[in-house]
């Protein structure tokens, strides 16, 4: 991975945890052609161990597929909530919950 190429080593992204692409505003440019461009994603892979999804791949310059970040999404279900994960150098960290019930229990107000 190459903190040279980016403008911040994994940026806080609060809930947005992305499955595929690239956050390109925290892209600088390629640290060894010096070219600013669209990235390549190479080296996908999708395994479920214990329940969980975990979706990974590399992202490459794509004038001189230099390596610059590699890419972990994660997704599972615990309890009554969906629960994903986002770690990459370029795209930054996340985490997310969201209730698969109708009506999301942490948003209920108690009637007295």
């Amino acid at each position: 991975m190459c903190g040279d190429c980016v403008e911040k080593e994994y940026p806080n992204r609060g809930n947005t945890c992305l499955e595929n692409g690239s956050f390109l505003l925290n892209f600088t440019g390629c640290a060894v052609c010096s070219k600013r461009d669209f990235m390549l994603i190479t080296n996908k892979s999708l395994k479920e161990e214990d329940g969980e999804e975990i979706v990974t791949y590399d992202h490459l310059c794509k004038n001189c597929h230099h390596v610059v970040a590699r890419h972990e999404y994660t997704f599972s279900i615990m309890d009554e909530f969906q629960e994903y994960t986002m770690l990459c150098l370029l795209c930054g960290k996340a985490e997310d919950t969201i209730s698969i019930l109708p009506d999301d229990p942490r948003q209920m107000t108690l009637l007295f």
